[in-house]
């Protein structure tokens, strides 16, 4: 486990309420990873997927900064509607 590798440079609001659209908008250049990821491969874990967006603005980052790719990785979908 890195946690070394990865920083959030901004606050943002909470995601819940948001669409798509306004959740990638929320976290886009919200983190910045550090040089030391250069030539990695980075696994990144998140609790729940909803639509992506924290996910991908993290692996955006790490990939700026030279690693070599990243998978996410999440434990958890979202139940929208009836059972």
């Amino acid at each position: 486990v890195r946690t070394d590798l990865l920083a959030r440079t901004r606050l943002t609001p909470a995601q819940v309420g948001l669409s798509s659209v306004q959740r990638h908008a929320n976290v886009a250049g919200a983190f910045s990873a550090s040089p030391a990821c250069r030539g990695l491969g980075v696994l990144l874990i998140d609790d729940v997927y909803t639509t992506g967006a924290t996910l991908a603005a993290c692996a955006e980052a790490l990939r700026a900064a030279g690693a070599a790719f990243t998978c996410g990785l999440t434990l958890a979908l979202p139940h929208f509607g009836a059972p």
